[in-house]
């Protein structure tokens, strides 16, 4: 098998080892945590408290699902490695801050996440709202440094790109919307359009930002953005399944919250079993986004099928 587990030297190479796809998302964690305790350090100061609560919603847990595309669609275009790991890290702390905002109580209101008292309860909601706004502005602070890539045109477009699908037309507008849709009937197009936005568009960067980082071409660009759409879609109804039929205790969050509190899911309307088809077409359909790039893709592929098999 081909793996890119050389992720701290200086390009991004594939090497010929039979690795897991745990053991390469556990590779790429590894190196993205290093690039995030870097440029996040503890501060001394009346402000150290932010930086602790920034620092604790980065480093406790997580996938680092988002920086492992990153890194993984930057290497098929030999991308120099600290460049892919910096906009990993800024990716990641884009993400953080997300979570750290949908937790709090005029939000989602929960207590766990990745297994561990969420910012607002480990510290307080003032605190979890400016370290969400720290991580959110130090993200394009990132991108927009030199050492990200020396070409202004690439950082500029970089950030153009998180911002569009991070803002009101991406993830933000999602999360509107899903706000809103309490209580509602939505059909499967509607449910469809809120996770495009809400998960799928950071999910579409991660991509689409390893292909800005190489200069790809238009068509590459646009083949790991159709890729990281389907692939967020899946990433979604996989998510439904979890809150619907998984274990608190494995997930690391609450479970049964969406029927709780009244949504409309990919599994409420398709049901579980549909769902679960619905998920793995749809990795499947993703996967053929990938045959331009051969086996330089293969990373991508087994995150396909992590997506469609995880339990957490």
């Amino acid at each position: 098998m081909i793996a890119s587990a050389a992720i701290e030297q200086s390009t991004l190479e594939f090497i010929e080892v039979p690795v897991s796809i745990e053991n390469a998302l556990h590779d790429a964690a590894l190196s993205v945590n290093r690039k995030l305790d870097e440029l996040i350090q503890p501060v001394n100061g009346a402000e150290a408290r932010v930086y602790d609560a920034m620092r604790y919603t980065t480093m406790v847990g997580g996938k680092r699902i988002r920086p492992y595309l990153l890194i993984n669609s930057a290497a098929i275009f030999d991308v120099h490695g600290d460049y892919a790991l910096r906009a990993a890290a800024a990716i990641e702390m884009l993400h953080c801050y997300s979570l750290v905002h949908d937790d709090l109580p005029a939000m989602d209101d929960s207590d766990l996440r990745r297994g561990q008292p969420t910012a607002h309860k480990k510290f307080d909601e003032a605190t979890a709202i400016l370290a969400g706004d720290g991580l959110l502005t130090m993200a394009f602070e990132v991108l927009a440094h030199p050492d990200t890539h020396p070409d202004g045109g690439v950082r500029a477009e970089l950030c153009h790109a998180l911002a569009v699908s991070g803002g009101a037309a991406g993830m933000v507008g999602g999360q509107m919307i899903d706000l809103a849709s309490e209580n509602l009937e939505l059909d499967i197009g509607a449910i469809t359009h809120l996770q495009r936005l809400k998960t799928g568009a950071i999910i579409a960067f991660s991509c689409e930002a390893g292909a800005i980082l190489g200069h790809a071409s238009k068509e590459q660009r646009q083949a790991l953005i159709n890729y990281a759409h389907d692939l967020g879609l899946a990433f979604q109804i996989v998510d439904d399944l979890l809150d619907a039929e998984g274990d608190a205790a494995e997930t690391g969050k609450p479970t049964g919250a969406d029927a709780a509190a009244g949504k409309a899911t990919f599994v409420s309307i398709l049901g579980l079993d549909r769902a679960r088809q619905q998920a793995r077409m749809l990795g499947n359909q993703a996967n053929a986004h990938l045959e331009m790039f051969g086996r330089k893709a293969d990373p991508l592929r087994w995150m396909t099928e992590f997506v469609i098999s995880r339990k957490s």
